[in-house]
């Protein structure tokens, strides 16, 4: 017995490439809110991408709950993620319908210029392929 085709996911990694540019950013993942890789940093291995687009995907889905519940508003909306760690820190904003994009960048970095530029590199990737508009005011929490 075959198993359905899966539908191809369309690689986005070209969205990546500026914030790639950016001092101190080391990698970088565009994923599905289910933790499919749909766009990654072209030097991130394909298991070190996929086991974080999945814990990304629980994270985001964490942190959404969690905002939920302590703001008591089930229409509260989640618009970053950071995780601070003593080598460097991950940055997650939904980009789109059921997409987040990941950056993770060293400890010397300006966390402003990576926040803005993510918010920038999400627009381009909502006007160029997503269906509906990147970003505007976050995932639902």
């Amino acid at each position: 017995m075959t198993s359905p085709k899966q539908p191809a996911i369309k690689d986005v990694s070209w969205v990546l490439e500026p914030l790639l540019g950016l001092p101190g950013v080391v990698h970088a993942l565009v994923l599905s809110s289910d933790g499919m890789v749909q766009g990654a940093s072209p030097d991130l291995s394909r298991e070190a991408g996929e086991g974080a687009a999945a814990m990304m995907s629980a994270l985001q889905g964490a942190a959404r709950a969690v905002a939920v519940s302590f703001s008591g508003d089930e229409h509260t909306r989640l618009q970053q993620l950071v995780v601070d760690t003593d080598t460097g820190f991950v940055f997650a904003t939904p980009a789109g319908m059921n997409t987040v994009m990941a950056v993770y960048a060293t400890r010397n970095i300006d966390m402003g210029v990576v926040a803005h530029h993510m918010q920038i590199q999400v627009a381009t990737l909502g006007r160029k392929v997503m269906n509906s508009p990147a970003r505007d005011t976050g995932t639902l929490a």
